[in-house]
C-alpha cells in the first residue's frame, strides 16, 4: 500500500504543490486523479463526481477538462512542434485548421517561444521541451493542469523560467494547478498552498509561510534537505516518484 491517509482538497483557481521524497507516491497520486490508476478504497472527487467509480465515458469527459504535463514533456518526437500542439485540438476540440493555427501560435507565444512551429522536438533544449509541453497543455484550455516534476533536470535559469510560466499560466488561463515536486525553492515561489506526503500520509497542509514555520521535525528535515529517501523501491520502479 502506497497511501494510508491521502486526504486533501484543491480549491478552484489555486496552485497546490505536493512535496515528498522520491518514491513517496507523488506521481502515483497524479495518475489516480485522472483515473490512470485506481485507488484500493476511498473517493477522488472532481467537481462533485467520483473519478474512482467512473466508467470510460466519464473518465474521457474528465480528461478533456484536465491537462497533464509529464516529467519529460512527452512530446511526439516524429511530429513538429505545430503538430504536437495541434494533435489535441483536432482530437478533442475538433477545431477548424485556421483556429488551430491561431491557438498554436498564441500558446507558443504565451510560453515565450513564438515562431517555432516547424521545429522538431529533437532540436529543442530540455527547457524548451518543457515550455512546449506547457503550451500544448494550455492550448486545449483545461480547467486543471497537473505538473509532474516540471523542473527536474533543468538548469537554474530554465527552472526559473518554468516557475514563472506556471504562475503566469494560472493568471492567463485561470486554471487550477497541482504541482508535484521535491524542489523547495520552486514550491515556495509558485504555491498558494503546500501539502507534504510522508510514509503514506499527508502530514502537512498550509501556505508557504506556514511550512517555513512548521515545528514538525519531518517537515524541517525535508526543507533542509535532510529527509531520508523512501525505501519503497518496488513502488518507485513500478510507478515513479
Amino acid at each position: 500500500m502506497i497511501y494510508r491517509g491521502l486526504d486533501f482538497a484543491v480549491a478552484r483557481g489555486e496552485t497546490v504543490t505536493i512535496l515528498g521524497a522520491s518514491g513517496s507516491g507523488k506521481s502515483v497520486m497524479l495518475k489516480m486523479l485522472i483515473g490512470l490508476l485506481d485507488p484500493d478504497k476511498g473517493e477522488i472527487l472532481f467537481d462533485g463526481q467520483d473519478v474512482a467509480s467512473m466508467d470510460d465515458a466519464g473518465l474521457y469527459d474528465v480528461r478533456r477538462r484536465i491537462a497533464y504535463l509529464f516529467q519529460g514533456a512527452a512530446l511526439f518526437d516524429s511530429l513538429s512542434v505545430y503538430e504536437n500542439l495541434a494533435y489535441g485540438l483536432r482530437e478533442h476540440l475538433r477545431l477548424p485548421e485556421d483556429q488551430i493555427a491561431e491557438r498554436v501560435a498564441k500558446s507558443l507565444a504565451d510560453v515565450g517561444l513564438p515562431g517555432i512551429e516547424k521545429t522538431m522536438p529533437a532540436d529543442l533544449s530540455g527547457g524548451m521541451r518543457k515550455r512546449v509541453g506547457i503550451a500544448r497543455a494550455v492550448a486545449v484550455r483545461p480547467e486543471v493542469l497537473l505538473y509532474d516534476e516540471p523542473t527536474t533536470g533543468l538548469d537554474p535559469i530554465s527552472t526559473e523560467v518554468i516557475n514563472h510560466l506556471i504562475s503566469e499560466t494560472r493568471t492567463l488561463y485561470s486554471v487550477t494547478s497541482v504541482v508535484v515536486t521535491h524542489d523547495m525553492a520552486s514550491a515556495f515561489q509558485i504555491s498558494d498552498r503546500i501539502a507534504m506526503i510522508h510514509k503514506g500520509f499527508v502530514i502537512f497542509q498550509g501556505t508557504p509561510d506556514e511550512i517555513r514555520k512548521s515545528d514538525d521535525p519531518r517537515v524541517i528535515d525535508f526543507i533542509e534537505g535532510n529527509a531520508p529517501e523512501d525505501d519503497n523501491v518496488e513502488t518507485l520502479l513500478r510507478y515513479g516518484g
